[in-house]
């Protein structure tokens, strides 16, 4: 087939990746290679070893509180709120991406409490994860650039306000390659209930090829991947027919790429087609929740509401990094004014029920891969777009605040039970140790073997990456 496409003068995708990749480029298509077996004899390296330095991180899942989770209501304890609680210190004008004016300085309506050998301070909406609280690590300074929730979720998860960038996930999945050849590199387990603030725009592969963008799979539903085997009706669709039916769209669809190799999405279909034909075998079993005991469902809460959705989605996420997945995110809530992190109207009621789904299976979640030697080289996340305002909306909400808010961090190359950073004394601003989404992308590269500044992709004339020109390694946090 290479000969076929070098007769018609097409560019093969050898030569695109090293072409339009630059020098990081040929080292992640070296890795690519080498993973299939076609790299020469001289040292090239196998995917996932690490392309800068050595790595301690070689998978990661993220968990991500779609609409903006409120810190003084969870992990970041403010006395000061209750001493002015009622009291108007809040900005005179409403700011950019506020909904209303800021109201009067709100308490929070959940007691605190001390746990661990760290005594951190955490809310009582998280009683499953304070039992686990001396294993993160907390970035208790996190801000960004916008109140608004579209450009806060492209920035936390590509580096950038705008669409048409790549996603974290992206990014990993071009430099290091897939870990399996039978499941996709990069996983993206969205809320049933709907997709998050930009759709799939968080999951994109924006001007990278477009074989490395999220593959989406909505764990709720029967068969988690539709279409993955013909259906009844086709009975002919089956055995030989299928796999030389299969060829042939193959090869059609090859000399179809090679006429048009600046159009990644072709390649990225192909590859898709092959990796959905070797799923046929792996997916089933991967995606089949009845293999595990009765007291792995118990701890994650699979079976029981309001837990059993994410909980399934946790265990499935740990059942696919187990098999090979490089990077998979699991999302808490959809956009909208519902059933998310974006609680505008009513904290003491808003709040706990998001933070009862998620809560026990974290925790569970966490406790699971530590106990499975899982922890030794993946890299668990909690993260959300941006904080919450520490003066009321109405009565009793909380507006959109960019100023603050928390992310923790737990696993391979963590140092557990630290934190970096402070916020003020309101939990309005932050105070000290300000960590912005580039170096919180750079740490993560950084334990995965990757510098950040040297991971690039040429696109319109320039070397692009994911922290922009930004960002710094987060050594506080890292053993």
């Amino acid at each position: 087939m290479r000969g076929l496409l070098q007769a018609a003068g097409a560019t093969t995708r050898r030569d695109l990746l090293q072409a339009g990749g630059g020098g990081f480029g040929a080292i992640a298509l070296a890795g690519l290679l080498s993973a299939e077996g076609l790299a020469d004899e001289s040292g090239q390296r196998q995917a996932g070893d690490g392309l800068h330095h050595s790595a301690k991180v070689r998978r990661v899942i993220q968990l991500f509180m779609n609409g903006g989770a409120s810190p003084m209501d969870t992990f970041d304890y403010k006395p000061e709120l209750e001493r002015l609680h009622g009291q108007m210190l809040g900005p005179k004008e409403k700011p950019e991406g506020f909904t209303a004016p800021a109201g009067a300085v709100m308490k929070s309506p959940f007691a605190f409490a001390q746990h661990g050998q760290t005594g951190r301070w955490v809310s009582s909406v998280f009683p499953h994860q304070a039992r686990i609280i001396d294993e993160p690590a907390f970035l208790m300074a996190m801000t960004t650039k916008t109140n608004v929730h579209g450009p806060a979720s492209y920035m936390m998860n590509t580096g950038f306000m705008l669409p048409g960038f790549p996603c974290l996930g992206a990014w990993v999945s071009y430099a290091l390659g897939s870990l399996s050849e039978n499941l996709p590199t990069f996983i993206v387990l969205p809320d049933p209930r709907g997709l998050p603030y930009n759709q799939k725009g968080n999951f994109s592969a924006g001007f990278l090829p477009a074989k490395y963008q999220g593959t989406l799979v909505n764990a709720g539903q029967q068969p988690p991947i539709p279409d993955l085997f013909a259906g009844a009706q086709y009975g002919f669709a089956t055995g030989d027919a299928d796999r030389r039916t299969q060829q042939v769209l193959l090869e059609l669809n090859r000399e179809h790429a090679a006429l048009r190799p600046e159009d990644t999405r072709l390649e990225a279909r192909i590859a898709s087609a092959e990796l959905a034909a070797k799923m046929q075998l792996s997916a089933p079993e991967a995606f089949d929740l009845s293999q595990e005991t009765d007291d792995t469902h118990v701890a994650y809460g699979t079976r029981e509401e309001p837990t059993a959705d994410f909980g399934r989605r946790c265990l499935l996420a740990r059942r696919l990094i187990e098999r090979g997945t490089r990077f998979v995110q699991v999302w808490s809530g959809p956009q909208g004014a519902v059933n998310n992190w974006d609680n505008h109207g009513n904290i003491p009621n808003e709040l706990p029920p998001i933070a009862a789904s998620v809560d026990r299976p974290t925790a569970a979640l966490l406790t699971d891969l530590k106990e499975r030697g899982l922890l030794a080289d993946t890299l668990l996340i909690w993260t959300t777009e941006f904080g919450r305002t520490p003066f009321a909306q109405g009565g009793v909400g909380r507006d959109h605040n960019r100023g603050t808010f928390v992310t923790w961090l737990a696993g391979a190359g963590i140092r557990s039970g630290v934190n970096r950073g402070r916020s003020d004394d309101l939990g309005y601003q932050t105070a000290e140790g300000r960590t912005y989404c580039y170096d919180l992308h750079a740490t993560i590269l950084h334990l995965m073997g990757i510098d950040h500044q040297r991971l690039t992709f040429r696109t319109a004339g320039v070397d692009r990456r994911l922290t922009d020109v930004h960002g710094q390694v987060i050594s506080e946090i890292l053993s």
